[in-house]
């Protein structure tokens, strides 16, 4: 065993964590749900959706039999959404494909939806104990301050680098407990601002440290300015207090979930709702614009500007009328689902 996988593990006895849901009960499938919401969302932030995710789904059969509404409904907060398709795509897989025994070859779980190589590393790491390396956004932080890689680590060529690295560090004997240690190590004292240095197992080694440069390490992103991007979200109601929710194509984003009428500009939205007409002024005295307010994804600025109306919905249209309490039970964007929060509240408010 290396030095540094030495003092990290003897850090992880007495001061990893050790009580995680995941941790309890550990199985493939357990530990798959849980690196799935892991990525790119903090623990705390994961764990009261693992719970309920769980005593909803509690084996990988139920999941794979379950509807994708059902499913989204349960990811719905979670945010990126393609990670709960590809989750439900890839438990009904294994159930067709590995008679409903997640896969213990490393290849295999790779084939997997949504599951790339770090990730299939730590799933067979830790619940099948097999010796692979992994490299998440913690691990990369940490190896590129203990060894101050210069570069950007989502490059190709430092990525390579960090996988060699990876691969040397993992050690051949305790490699489950040692992949949930450099987790820990990243999410707990290397943090992105403010590690604690005075109290990271190898910080005597760490090159970043002891240039007085750990604030530079991982090199940020390349900048680059996100476009910005309009859109109408219409809060269609009818006298029932209904409200009107569509939902979205699998591919795009928000694939898959239901979602407000969306539309580029007012001439469309008005034209959607009356296309024979040729004048609009009924319509657009009708129209009750709320404020508008930004969405930002990983690769755009989303502006959003809520129109309420209450009016039927045109017989073309691709939807369903939803009471407030059945649409919480869906799989929501998070702004669709604050938006529906503030016309509930107004119309209790309003009797």
């Amino acid at each position: 065993m290396n030095e540094f996988s030495e003092n990290i593990l003897e850090w992880f006895d007495h001061s990893g964590r050790h009580d995680l849901p995941w941790q309890k009960e550990q199985t493939a499938y357990r530990v798959w749900v849980s690196e799935i919401m892991l990525q790119q969302t903090q623990v705390k932030t994961v764990i009261p959706y693992y719970q309920r995710f769980m005593q909803r789904f509690p084996t990988l059969k139920s999941l794979a039999e379950a509807q994708q509404d059902e499913v989204l409904a349960n990811w719905s907060g979670l945010g990126y959404y393609a990670r709960g398709r590809n989750l439900h795509k890839a438990a009904q897989i294994i159930m067709h494909e590995h008679a409903g025994e997640f896969p213990s070859q490393f290849d295999m779980v790779l084939a997997l939806p949504g599951i790339g190589r770090s990730t299939a590393g730590a799933i067979l790491s830790m619940a099948l104990k097999q010796r692979f390396a992994i490299l998440d956004g913690n691990v990369k932080r940490v190896l590129s301050r203990y060894l101050a890689v210069e570069g950007w680590p989502g490059s190709k060529l430092i990525e390579t680098h960090l996988w060699q690295v990876a691969e040397a560090f993992t050690p051949q004997q305790r490699f489950d407990d040692y992949t949930q240690a450099i987790m820990d190590l990243g999410a707990t004292l290397c943090t992105r601002s403010k590690p604690n240095c005075q109290a990271c197992p190898v910080q005597t080694n760490c090159q970043a440290y002891a240039l007085n440069r750990v604030k530079d390490f991982p090199f940020s992103k390349p900048k680059s300015v996100k476009p910005i991007k309009q859109a109408k979200l219409l809060m269609l109601l009818n006298n029932d207090q209904k409200i009107w929710l569509e939902k979205r194509p699998q591919k795009g984003i928000w694939g898959g979930l239901w979602s407000l009428p969306q539309f580029e500009n007012i001439g469309d939205l008005i034209k959607s709702l009356n296309p024979s007409s040729k004048s609009h002024p009924e319509a657009m005295s009708s129209l009750v614009k709320w404020n508008e307010f930004r969405h930002t994804f990983s690769h755009y600025h989303l502006d959003i500007e809520p129109i309420k109306l209450v009016q039927e919905a045109p017989a073309e249209w691709q939807g369903q009328w939803h009471t407030f309490t059945q649409a919480n039970n869906l799989g929501l964007p998070a702004p669709v689902k604050s938006l529906l929060n503030q016309l509930e509240s107004e119309y209790v408010k309003n009797g």
